[in-house]
């Protein structure tokens, strides 16, 4: 039989922290902790599996779990000393979510589960408290109303609200037993009203409809937004986690509260976070009520003159302080806890591995590797790549007038500058039309990630470091300001007020996650610098990786933004990009539209002195470095004029009529340019231009080489190749040529021939075709567009589709599809390298800077990526990961 059901309590567990794909994170770490002895709520966790069996059987579960769940919610019962259901020994039990990726917020939880108009009056009598049972038994309608029973959150909210004014309260801790007894019998009114059906009273009922809700979340759309922005797969599934419930709002010796065992903003090695006397989790993460520091120097940090949890409960702060080091020494990584404190004693209620800014990864990771926790490649490997991403956001000139109109937390760092917005679905839809936002909530909820991915920065009125929009903004890596209490947002009139001010919609604001300031109109911005732990970690990179580190460029400000991150070269150079300055265009328009060859040669005359300089510019730049500089390759037809008024100043240039003009223009229109007249086949057609070309790399080579003292060899890359017939003609133009240079100049110069790999064709001959060339550079972007016979232009109208109904993963011209492309790919490296040994082989499409499409370069042994040069740290990052996954299998 199956064991879908896994129970821990009373320092035993029946699975261990590597469990977390059968039993989600949550579920894993739960098992570990209470292995360790550590204070943990008896429960049991249902595995991944039932979920994936959930969705695969009409939303079922499997014959046995019944009996299995019975069975886990004994022994809970039995060592918490109590009874599921029995008012007599009353047990309330959690049911939380578990994925084995951390997904926070993103799920269903449902607390105080068990509760009932009977049952409530027992804990009332257990605790002696008939104002914390009344409490907990509105929580716990309000949560399963709205998880299990579909009824929106803001129905219960209203209600509680009109209760606060009619009461003349302003928190929710100044209600009396009585108070919450009449807000009960108001929420008891609502469902049925709104259901047709009283709220149930059963507590197996009431269990077995969290569960398939749990589950059930698993697919909601703000889950599902999440996993696509994390690129968490479907198929993975939840776990759900049950557990003896512990209460915090068991008065004024009770508490609960969310701690980091380092600063996950900055790195610092200091206990981090916030906890709230008398109150449930939800409070703390919601960003209800204000919450209190733990440490005594962290609330004389903040200016508070409320008492930390160290003052406040001494003895269990110590013994959290204890827990907190031993597990963080335990997993060897900063650590995100849960806690509550029932009555003075302290229970654990989940850890896991932290979200972090990466500002904090690389810090986190430097330190851990000298203090002896980890090794160098172990804290290489701890930095996602992507992540790096984080560093290059500006922040506020400090020499810059700041116009402040509200100060929050500094939740996230960086700083933002974008139009007001006060919904997600806005800013969602103004971000599509290339407008900058910053979303700015009351608090966000996990309803509004769409809409957080969109903006460029967050602002909140309410909420402390770790409520749920600082959580998000931070994996987001964005700027986030949380808890400006003096802002008044008007959602009905789309108005903030603030200091006697008022900002609309469309208004401009920049906010600084850095220092928690928010900031009237847009602000001067610096771009970071690159050093300290970054420096360190991207040094211990290089020391592991085996791939070199090209950029994608072909002006100068690309080049040295590439050389000042790293950059080991050009890895491609897009010669037609320097075409299209006012002064070339013409020249090369005339060349196009000549009639002759004489004609073309006089405009390509005009061309050369201005390529030539181009070239010298970059080979000083890469001073020595390899520079891949590639032919020609758009359809002529991009650089045609085409308004009246173009086609009447290029006419009068050439003297020509300007409708004889039009009508050549109309001639060189091709109906599927991407597989027309382009690449090699315009060298073959017009080897006058690939003449031209090839001069300005010669000449500039030698040029550049005198200046520096750095001999410069360069590639000469020919594009769009499908037989080696075409790289043997265009391979001899640049010969003659080379030999004509070198005889003129009395020099001697090195240099390599070879090709672009982006039709399937070159990809299935590589061997013919390494015959002529010298070294072969994968063209993935072409690549995929012909392999898959789609066009990159127009592909997101469908592939987004064929991702959200489970046909693709990923987005092909994003992470190289390993299983078509990249059998192409491989199947070249392999033929081209049968063919001559020595070929330098590459990668210069997108997926150069993508860490997945990386580790299969690795594993093809490819000699170099190359990359957009703000991708270069974390091609170089990425490269070293594959390095150090590939030598560990």
């Amino acid at each position: 039989m199956t064991k879908w059901v896994y129970s821990f309590g009373d320092g035993r567990a029946e699975g261990r922290a590597s469990d977390r794909n059968l039993l989600g994170g949550k579920g894993a770490n739960l098992a570990e902790m209470c292995s360790l002895g550590l204070p943990v709520p008896p429960g049991f966790t249902i595995t991944t599996g039932v979920c994936t069996y959930y969705y695969a059987n009409g939303n079922s579960y499997p014959p046995e779990l019944e009996e299995q769940v019975n069975a886990a919610l004994e022994e809970v019962g039995r060592i918490a000393g109590r009874r599921f259901g029995d008012p007599e020994r009353l047990l309330l039990v959690s049911v939380r979510s578990g994925a084995r990726a951390s997904m926070p917020g993103m799920m269903d939880t449902v607390l105080n589960l068990g509760l009932n108009d009977e049952t409530v009056e027992a804990l009332a009598g257990d605790a002696g408290d008939a104002r914390f049972a009344y409490d907990s038994y509105r929580r716990f309608i309000q949560m399963y109303g709205d998880v299990v029973l579909g009824l929106d959150h803001e129905a219960f909210e209203e209600i509680l609200a009109d209760e606060k004014a009619r009461l003349g309260y302003e928190v929710d801790t100044e209600f009396t037993a009585e108070d919450w007894r009449e807000v009960v019998a108001l929420y008891k009114e609502r469902v049925e009203s709104e259901l047709g059906k009283p709220f149930p009273q059963d507590p197996r009922e009431q269990l077995w409809g969290a569960i398939g809700a749990v589950f059930s979340s698993w697919m909601n759309p703000r889950a599902i937004t999440y996993r696509r922005l994390h690129d968490i797969p479907e198929s993975w599934g939840t776990a759900v986690n049950v557990q003896a419930m512990v209460f915090g709002n068991m008065g004024e010796s009770s508490a609960t509260g969310v701690a980091f065992t380092r600063n996950p903003s900055t790195g610092d090695k200091a206990l981090y976070g916030e906890f709230l006397v008398n109150a449930q989790g939800e409070d703390v993460v919601a960003g209800i009520r204000t919450p209190q520091n733990l440490t005594e120097a962290a609330r004389r940090e903040a200016g508070s003159d409320k008492p930390s949890l160290e003052k406040l409960m001494p003895e269990a702060f110590a013994s959290f302080v204890e827990i907190a080091e031993k597990l963080e020494a335990h997993y060897r990584d900063m650590q995100d806890l849960e806690f509550t404190i029932e009555r003075g004693r302290l229970w654990m209620l989940q850890t896991r591995s932290g979200k972090r800014t990466t500002k904090a990864a690389l810090k986190i990771a430097v330190d851990m590797a000298n203090e002896g926790l980890i090794g160098q490649a172990e804290a290489v490997c701890r930095i996602d790549p992507a992540s790096l991403d984080q560093l290059l956001h500006p922040t506020i000139d400090p020499n810059a007038e700041r116009d402040m109109i509200a100060a929050g937390l500094p939740a996230s760092p960086g700083a933002a500058t974008g139009e007001i917005v006060f919904s997600p679905d806005e800013a969602e839809e103004m971000a599509a039309e290339g407008r900058r936002v910053i979303l700015v909530r009351v608090e966000t909820s996990p309803e509004d990630i769409h809409g957080m991915h969109a903006a460029q920065g967050i602002l909140t009125t309410r909420g402390g470091m770790t409520s749920h929009a600082a959580v998000v903004a931070r994996g987001m890596g964005k700027p986030c300001v949380s808890g400006a209490g003096t802002l008044r947002v008007d959602l009905r009139g789309g108005t903030m007020s603030a200091m006697g001010r008022s900002f609309k919609r469309g208004d401009v604001i920049t906010i600084d996650g850095s220092t928690g300031q928010v900031l009237a109109g847009a602000v001067a911005m610096l771009q970071p610098a690159l050093s300290g732990d970054f420096s360190t970690i991207m040094g211990w990179a290089d020391g592991l990786r085996r791939m070199k580190v090209r950029a994608n460029a072909e002006t100068p400000a690309d080049a040295r933004t590439a050389r000042s991150f790293g950059a080991e070269g050009i890895g491609l150079c897009r010669t037609e990009h320097m075409f299209f300055d006012d002064e070339r265009i013409l020249a090369m328009r005339e060349m196009i539209l000549s009639d002759t060859e004489a004609e073309r040669r006089a405009a390509l005359a005009k061309l050369l002195p201005m390529q030539r300089a181009d070239f010298v510019e970059l080979f000083e730049i890469m001073a020595g470095l390899p520079v891949t500089i590639r032919l020609l390759d758009p359809p002529l037809h991009e650089f045609l004029p085409k308004s009246d008024a173009e086609i009447a100043e290029v006419a009068a240039s050439m003297g020509i009529d300007a409708e004889r003009l039009r009508q050549r223009t109309e001639s060189l229109h091709e109906f599927n340019p991407m597989l027309g007249h382009r690449g090699c086949r315009l060298a073959v057609s017009y080897p006058e231009i690939a003449e031209m070309q090839s001069r300005a790399i010669f000449e500039a080579a030698i040029e550049a080489g005198r200046k520096t003292g750095a001999p410069v060899v360069p590639e000469i890359m020919v594009p769009l190749v499908g037989m080696a017939s075409e790289l043997s003609f265009v391979k001899r133009i640049i010969e003659e040529v080379a030999r004509q240079v070198l005889e003129e100049s009395g020099t001697q110069l090195d240099y390599l021939v070879g090709t672009m790999i982006e039709l399937p064709r070159a990809a299935l001959n590589a061997g013919e075709i390494a015959g002529e060339a010298e070294f072969f550079s994968f063209g993935t972007n072409d690549l995929t567009q012909t392999t898959f016979g789609i066009s990159r232009d127009d592909a997101s109208s469908f592939l987004e589709t064929y991702r959200k109904k489970g046909l693709i993963e990923q987005d092909p011209f994003v992470t190289l599809d390993m299983d078509g492309v990249g059998a192409l790919v491989r199947i070249a490296a392999e033929r081209g390298r049968a063919a001559r040994a020595a070929m330098k082989l590459g990668i210069c499409g997108e997926h150069g800077g993508d860490p997945a499409s990386i580790r299969f370069c690795e594993e093809v042994g490819l000699d170099y990526v190359s990359c957009s040069p703000f991708r270069v740290p974390i091609a170089r990052l990425a490269a070293a990961q594959a390095a150090c996954r590939k030598e560990a299998r």
